[in-house]
């Protein structure tokens, strides 16, 4: 396994445009013929998931009054908020067909890493978390395409989350599945339940820690690494362009509609938002932080003209591959909740 390392020019960056940037370029561009392994630390950001209504996730005050970058990210899930006391890890290899929503497969070295520091209770719990004591330290997300496949997660050493409730709004609904009182109270950092001789590390000396547990070696510098080059760097930049430092990318377009179904489903959120004219699908847009295979734009295309009942409804859905757009979802929730039926 390669390590790469998100510096330029011996400088890390902490930039979250460019950190995501050079992360799909890994992911599309950079065929190694060994899986990636990349670490990297955002200054204050929230990543959307690919899927999410930004507007509907964040609180654009607090936003803009604590200078938080908002920046989307190609994977599914939910909204996640990183800084300096944060660290994200990113496992990049071959998709072997087998391995997507698998987050035990890669979240495994992880764990056990931090088991060798102390933190003895962290386990995977759920969809995609990672828990100590049922609170939350670590949210994970993946991304398939071309044969590759990237598993991602953060890591919470230190960070303020008493920031949490001024710039993020989880729904109620997610809330209330997780039988929770606020985004704050299911959240921890790692480092209390770290052993003594860690509780002082930082945030790059814990990262060093990891890389020795992950990498089972004594000295990091005998880890086999992966450095970008100029062209490399040139391709980073123009990704991080047309997407990640893009408005468009990072907020979306969303037009106004007649009406919005919102559920919570075993897939994760999932919100339906369309128009409806002479009792068939005239515009529809599909939100929420379900991990998906395929582009989702290809399911609201298929829906675009559809007759608004359940017969139609049922047999659109029935000729798409729903498990790969959505996940662990039937096609009866899908019709009850565009038709808006309680079950």
């Amino acid at each position: 396994m390669f390590y790469v390392k998100n510096q330029r020019n011996g400088k890390e960056i902490y930039d979250a445009t460019t950190n995501l940037a050079i992360e799909y370029f890994l992911l599309n561009e950079k065929k190694l013929d060994e899986p990636i392994l990349l670490f990297y630390i955002n200054e204050n950001a929230i990543i959307i998931g690919k899927n999410q209504n930004t507007i509907e996730e964040i609180n654009q005050d607090g936003v803009d009054k604590l200078g938080v970058q908002v920046v989307r990210r190609f994977s599914g899930g939910g909204a996640v908020y990183h800084d300096m006391g944060n660290i994200c890890f990113c496992f990049i290899t071959e998709d072997d067909g087998d391995s997507f929503r698998d987050f035990g497969k890669f979240t495994e070295p992880v764990i056990e890493a931090l088991h060798k520091m102390g933190a003895t209770g962290a386990e995977l719990q759920g969809r995609n978390d990672l828990l100590i004591d049922g609170k939350k330290f670590s949210g994970n997300a993946m991304y398939s395409n071309n044969g590759r496949l990237t598993a991602h997660g953060t890591l919470m050493l230190d960070l303020d989350v008493s920031i949490l409730p001024q710039i993020l709004r989880p729904k109620q609904e997610k809330i209330e599945s997780k039988g929770i009182k606020s985004v704050r109270s299911r959240v921890t950092n790692i480092k209390p339940y770290l052993a003594p001789e860690y509780q002082d590390l930082d945030i790059l000396q814990f990262r060093e820690v990891l890389l020795k547990n992950i990498f089972n070696v004594e000295d990091t510098s005998t880890i086999k690494e992966y450095v970008l080059t100029d062209e490399d760097w040139v391709r980073v930049e123009e990704l991080r362009r047309k997407y990640f430092n893009n408005p468009d990318w990072n907020y979306g377009k969303n037009p106004k509609f007649e009406f919005k179904q919102s559920k919570r489903t075993p897939a994760g959120q999932i919100e339906f938002s369309l128009n409806v004219e002479k009792n068939a699908i005239k515009d529809i847009k599909i939100n929420g932080d379900f991990f998906g295979l395929g582009e989702i734009s290809d399911v609201e295309k298929a829906l675009v003209g559809v007759g608004y009942n359940r017969e139609d409804l049922t047999k659109a859905f029935e000729a798409i591959d729903i498990r790969r757009y959505f996940g662990n979802v039937t096609v009866d929730i899908l019709v009850n909740l565009l038709l808006g039926v309680e079950e």
